[in-house]
């Protein structure tokens, strides 16, 4: 029986056209990296036919498969149930526009292979190469600021959708996950901290996609996140 050494997972919403660029794309970039490897679809409620898509590149390529939601769950749920189902030692996942440039991905899979629990790529390094408007860029850098002053957290960068994992480890912080969407990459980080775990952030050239489906109502929410796992982590010291 073929061992999987990596899980690539794409996170999805209504996202048809990114998804006939990004599969190609992921196999060829994941091809050159490791020869055993699967993507995973999550798949969370989509109506473009995202779904019938992923089910078409099956047929040509078992190492691609789909897990679909009949209604949405929103990003977190998706990421939580598809790293529970990967059989890769090593997860990672990425946004579906690709907007972290590809040939980052050997960087953040040999991470974890050198012995990191955690790897993510991030857009607020000193060498990182960004495009994207002023406006969107201080708001991450005061959102990211007051993560790491209220949470005590050492990464820059907590939202870049460009991270990896060593899944038996990554797997016992998943119980203690609360949020369910955009706020989930910020909390994994955190609580991976807490936990001692190792993490690794890189600097990466990074280009805003097209569209977003982080919206204003979304920002806020993750401002109160900040607050509540604040609260979480002080109160329980379990």
């Amino acid at each position: 029986m073929t061992v999987t050494e990596v899980t690539a997972i794409i996170p999805v919403f209504n996202d048809r056209k990114s998804l006939e660029i990004a599969i190609p794309a992921s196999i060829k970039s994941l091809s050159g990296i490791t020869p055993s490897f699967e993507i995973l679809i999550a798949e969370d409620g989509s109506s473009d036919g995202s779904a019938e898509l992923v089910t078409e590149y099956k047929t040509q390529d078992p190492r691609i498969n789909l897990l679909h939601s009949d209604e949405r769950q929103g990003r977190g749920r998706a990421l939580n149930r598809a790293i529970r189902e990967a059989h890769g030692s090593i997860v990672c996942y990425y946004d579906v526009d690709l907007a972290t440039d590809m040939h980052h991905l050997q960087e953040l899979i040999d991470a974890i292979r050198q012995g990191y629990d955690v790897s993510t790529g991030s857009r607020l390094l000193p060498d990182s190469d960004i495009v994207r408007s002023g406006g969107r860029e201080f708001a991450s850098r005061s959102y990211n600021f007051l993560v790491r002053t209220m949470l005590g957290s050492r990464v820059f960068d907590h939202q870049c959708g460009f991270k990896a994992f060593n899944r038996e480890r990554i797997l016992t912080i998943l119980p203690a996950i609360r949020d369910t969407h955009w706020f989930w990459d910020t909390e994994i980080l955190v609580r991976s901290q807490k936990q001692g775990y190792r993490v690794r952030e890189f600097p990466v050239q990074w280009r805003a996609g097209k569209g977003t489906t982080v919206r204003m109502k979304d920002v806020f929410s993750m401002g109160s996140a900040i607050v509540r796992l604040w609260g979480q982590i002080h109160v329980s010291k379990d």
